[in-house]
């Protein structure tokens, strides 16, 4: 592409809409703009695969995205865009990305408790973590494990869990980007976490409670993580491989995703931090600390299973609706 032709020859169209989105229209000068902006959409694309110049891309994106608010109009959220997005939005993306946080899920599962077994049976890895005498005062009954969950007033706690939990969920969606490298770093530093605190407390005698502190939390919690590295991964194959869609096209639907699933995970995390601040450091039986935190876990399962499946076979991905997307317009091969 010749781009002072290209600029030459429509340039005037260019000028136009501008002029037309400065004041107030009739009904063919209305008219008029939609075509214009449809134009100028179809020409932005073609410089953008062809000959790109900063300024002029810079120039006629702006362009774009005026007419396009003047197109579309200003939409406020709803309610309704609330309810879709906890029915459809957000389940579809968890559902979607199953086969990726699934394997993720259980593959974690497995380094955890691979981890906790080595460290559990081998007293020279123990004695790297800390001192006998502090590791005795960790894992001892009343000690450190179990007085983590209630050495804060509930709510505050509950508060800082919830938190720190979808700070490192949304590390996970954001750096997926960098091919998801970052990602598997975050989730093998959790899983060390959670391997340590299993092979000390069983060296000790007392995994029994060691998982009554963790399980009731650790289920719905650990799920979220999961979701979020597994989709943090799939982001960052999609730079790799995305598919019959163009890369561009491709990451900015997944990033879409990703930012909604964001959003998603946090309420999921409340939930669990919640359950963390309140029901782990209650004074109720384990059976039935354990059991809350079992139907919370099955309860978020079958929200994606049925809500998510359903959703996705109606045809939603997880992706913003169709009128909220940019224009999307044919590029020159």
């Amino acid at each position: 592409m010749d781009l002072d032709v290209f600029v030459s020859a429509h340039r005037a169209e260019w000028d136009r809409l501008d002029a037309l989105l400065r004041r107030r229209l009739t009904g063919a000068e209305t008219d008029e703009l939609v075509a214009l902006y449809q134009r100028t959409a179809t020409h932005l694309s073609l410089i953008q695969s062809s000959a790109p110049d900063p300024q002029l891309t810079g120039r006629l994106s702006q362009l774009v995205a005026r007419a396009r608010s003047a197109v579309t109009g200003t939409r406020r959220a709803s309610w309704r865009d609330v309810t879709r997005f906890l029915t459809r939005q957000f389940p579809a993306a968890v559902y979607r990305a199953r086969h990726w946080w699934v394997p993720t899920a259980l593959l974690s599962t497995a380094v955890a408790a691979l981890l906790g077994w080595w460290i559990g049976t081998h007293p020279e890895v123990q004695s790297t973590i800390a001192a006998p005498a502090e590791l005795r005062e960790m894992t001892r009954p009343g000690g450190q494990y179990e007085t983590y969950y209630s050495s804060h007033p509930a709510a505050s706690f509950a508060a800082q869990v919830w938190t720190n939990n979808a700070w490192a969920a949304a590390l996970c969606l954001i750096l997926g980007v960098f091919l998801g490298l970052p990602v598997i770093w975050i989730l093998f530093q959790n899983m060390l976490n959670l391997g340590v605190g299993f092979g000390l407390m069983s060296s000790a005698g007392r995994l029994d409670t060691f998982l009554g502190l963790v399980l009731p939390h650790g289920l719905l919690e650990l799920t979220a993580v999961f979701v979020a590295a597994g989709t943090g991964l799939r982001l960052g194959w999609t730079l790799i491989d995305p598919g019959p869609r163009s890369r561009r096209i491709a990451l900015a639907e997944e990033g879409r995703a990703a930012i909604g699933m964001a959003i998603g995970l946090a309420l999921v995390l409340f939930i669990s931090g919640a359950i963390e601040g309140f029901v782990t450091p209650s004074g109720l039986p384990t059976w039935a600390r354990i059991t809350i935190g079992v139907v919370a876990e099955l309860a978020f399962l079958a929200y994606v299973y049925v809500l998510g499946r359903r959703a996705v076979r109606e045809g939603d991905t997880g992706d913003v609706a169709e009128a909220e997307r940019s224009a999307t317009v044919p590029t020159a091969a």
